[in-house]
């Protein structure tokens, strides 16, 4: 353990009777020799971790622990009380008390050092040697590891030595008692994270062991035997072991997340399962191999702090519980685990990569992918606004007509026998949902950047953008703005007195201030005046620049298919509309924009039906639902045929959603909502030029697929044929693998 613990930071007689008298006692050891700079400041830090999750842990441990600016350098305390301090443990007090202090800034070397202790309580040699010891620097020595637990001299600890130690507490943490013990004391406890396997090769069971290796592998090799009879092989495939992944963490990532990790690979290697364990610790973590969590049969969370990177192990059984179980009562969890697994209860798979916020600011990655990502969170966001608020508009005006927006208030006047009022209705509750879309967007943009207290800035400055009528790029910038304004603040150190309101008080009214300040004073004016000027812009486009307009959009959205490409030509035209009385320039781009990207899987369900034998048998049935998908506006429909045959499908797209923006921009089609494709045709201006348009596009997108496609034939006859022919056809056309 270096020095971070001295025979000086030992109290073997710890006369305190409370966990906050046991930390002032040891904390008062810690400022004697200079390692905290102020006791009071200190100890709050100590409660404010307390408070979060009592640190007593069930064997008679107690771990106070806390990242404080008041520390130094990483420093250790150990106090023995014989009446025991109750620390909250669920079987009584803790005479074993462990002071943990590390500095805000503590580096990666030290938050190591201080988990191989964590990982050390869980064994019971270690503990009974605490027990036992008798003069302060032997217990130091012993915490350090310059000496070891057995007393025997030989350097190995016995099963009897081991005994010999034991206190009258019984209660010590489940899986703990039958731990690796011949392993040796030496073994560098932060091995077992990546070689469970190894380590349970050699493990020794109970009292058994006899220190020799032929002994301790017989005794392995019939504890593995025993499990497998047990049923621990779920996956039949005869003699391989159960296998868990598991993920550890708490608030400070110091203590319990490598006591949980260390008591679940005991209980694995106890129970004859393969066990590996991710502690995403302060240090930060080590992701497990993507094989080692693919070959998983179960899978453990024992967490009090998120999961990072959770979409890894979506579909597998799961247990989910929170850090203490991990270090109380692994077995437990284990067996859980394993009966889901038998049952064949899994989680339900997740979209990849998670939700847009989950996939930003990820390492490593450059600042234009960064800042593409916080953009589209705030547009995944929006979106379902957009859509709720526009159909509803388009609704309103279906039932009461194009005068339905001068209707007076619902709260005012509303009759239930009158058509008139319920299209006003549905009029004034979309324009409330359209209300809300700068500030989501906003707020979802710097939710993005700095998580949960990038919002309340995010909201004020995308409602302040309304309220100056910079729209949709005011929204924007606010988002920016206001997400590096909280990332700013939180680089700032801050007296341990304001650290717990930081959250709730201090960032949000200082974030929103700034915000606020820029929006209204700063730069609120220019974009509004550019947003004015882009609006006077598109009121004026006519004839060949409109035409040119539309291709562009076309273009856009059948380039990637739903992805940010053709996010952005949607957003872009559902912006123009997001008002109580949009243009009737704004409603032609939003037309061209759905017609388009309604195109490519109608394109493609036509395709498949015209020439079926130029497709697989899987393509065929995809293009079955590439009907409903495409009439949907759902362009996402087309993406397996795109993945498989990309050089092929996406420019046929292209060319025909180009042809379908520019002829709906050229027919003066018009719509306004923003969504529901084939189903809002009676809201559409010009309904049967728009459907002539859209009917255009697909039939050009689809000559050009069956065009293409048929220049590539491997063999006369093999194409799309069945049973085994279309095995052979399959193995002749790498390059057009079945979609999933």
């Amino acid at each position: 353990m270096s020095e971070m613990i001295t025979a000086d930071l030992v109290d073997l007689d710890l006369s305190a009777d409370t966990k906050e008298a046991a930390a002032r006692a040891l904390a008062e050891r810690m400022v004697t020799l200079g390692r905290v700079t102020d006791l009071e400041g200190f100890l709050a830090d100590v409660a404010a971790r307390e408070a979060q999750m009592p640190t007593g842990l069930d064997g008679g441990i107690g771990i106070p622990h806390c990242r404080s600016e008041h520390v130094t350098e990483p420093t250790l305390a150990f106090g023995r009380s014989a009446a025991g301090i109750d620390f909250g443990a669920a079987d009584g007090p803790a005479d074993l008390i462990f002071l943990i202090a590390a500095p805000a800034g503590a580096d990666d070397a030290h938050l190591t050092i201080l988990s191989s202790l964590a990982r050390k309580l869980m064994n019971a040699e270690f503990t009974d040697g605490l027990r036992a010891v008798g003069d302060a620097e032997g217990a130091a020595a012993l915490i350090r590891g310059d000496e070891q637990p057995a007393a025997d001299g030989t350097g190995t600890a016995t099963a009897d030595a081991a005994g010999s130690g034991t206190s009258d507490k019984s209660d010590r943490p489940e899986g703990s008692e039958n731990s690796d013990s011949s392993a040796g004391p030496t073994e560098d406890p932060t091995d077992s994270v990546v070689t469970p396997v190894a380590a349970s090769a050699g493990a020794a069971t109970g009292t058994t062991a006899t220190g020799t290796t032929g002994a301790a592998t017989t005794d392995a090799a019939t504890t593995d035997a025993g499990a497998s009879d047990a049923g621990a092989d779920t996956s039949g495939e005869g003699a391989r072991p159960f296998r868990i992944v598991a993920v550890t963490s708490c608030p400070t990532g110091i203590a319990h997340t490598y006591m949980a990790a260390e008591a679940l690979e005991s209980a694995g290697r106890e129970a004859g399962v393969e066990i590996e364990v991710e502690p995403q610790g302060s240090a930060g973590f080590t992701r497990l191999d993507p094989a080692v969590i693919a070959a998983a049969d179960g899978v453990i969370f024992a967490h009090d702090v998120p999961v990072r990177e959770k979409e890894r192990f979506a579909g597998k059984p799961t247990v989910d519980t929170g850090v203490k179980a991990g270090i109380n009562r692994p077995a437990e969890l284990i067996a859980e685990v394993r009966g889901k697994a038998e049952r064949g209860e899994a989680t339900a798979a997740a979209a990849p990569g998670g939700t847009p916020v989950e996939r930003t600011g990820e390492s490593g990655e450059g600042y234009g992918t960064k800042l593409r990502k916080w953009l589209m969170s705030g547009v995944s966001y929006m979106v379902p606004f957009v859509a709720a608020g526009g159909l509803l508009i388009a609704l309103g005006f279906a039932i009461g007509g194009y005068e339905i927006n001068k209707a007076p208030s619902v709260m005012e006047h509303f009759v239930w026998t009158q058509a008139d009022s319920w299209g006003a209705l549905l009029f004034q509750i979309g324009g409330v949902a359209f209300g809300f879309l700068v500030p989501v967007l906003a707020g979802y943009i710097a939710y993005g950047m700095a998580d949960r207290p990038g919002l309340v800035p995010g909201f004020v400055g995308g409602s302040i953008s309304l309220t100056i009528n910079a729209g949709f790029l005011g929204g924007l910038a606010a988002g920016l703005i206001a997400g590096a304004v909280v990332l700013a603040i939180q680089r700032v150190r801050i007296p341990a007195a304001l650290r717990g309101i930081m959250p709730v008080v201090v960032i949000p009214l200082i974030s929103s201030a700034v915000v606020g300040f820029l929006m209204f004073v700063v730069i609120g004016k220019p974009i509004a005046e550019a947003q004015n000027a882009m609006t006077d812009w598109l009121n004026g486009l006519t004839g060949t620049n409109a035409i040119l307009l539309g291709t562009l959009l076309g273009l856009m959205m059948c380039f990637d298919l739903g992805g940010p490409v053709n996010k952005v030509a949607y957003t872009f035209a559902t912006a123009g509309i997001a008002v109580a009385s949009p243009s009737d320039s704004a409603m032609k781009i939003m037309a061209a924009v759905m017609a388009a990207g309604m195109v490519p899987p109608l394109a493609m369900a036509l395709a498949t039906t015209v020439r079926g034998k130029l497709f697989n048998r899987t393509e065929r049935e995809n293009g079955k639902a590439a009907w409903v998908l495409g009439a949907s506006f759902i362009s996402e429909g087309a993406i397996p045929f795109a993945a498989a045959d990309p050089l092929r499908v996406i420019p046929a797209s292209m060319v025909g959603g180009a042809v379908t923006g520019a002829l709906s921009m050229a027919f003066g089609a018009t719509l306004r909502a923003p969504h529901g494709g084939i189903f809002v045709v009676p809201l559409i201006g010009n309904p049967l030029l728009y459907l002539v348009a859209i009917a255009a596009g697909v039939c050009v997108t689809a000559a050009l697929v069956i065009i293409l496609k048929g220049l590539r034939k491997p063999v006369p006859g093999t194409l799309g044929a069945t049973g085994g022919e279309g095995s052979a056809a399959s193995a002749a056309e790498p390059k057009q693998p079945v979609a999933a």
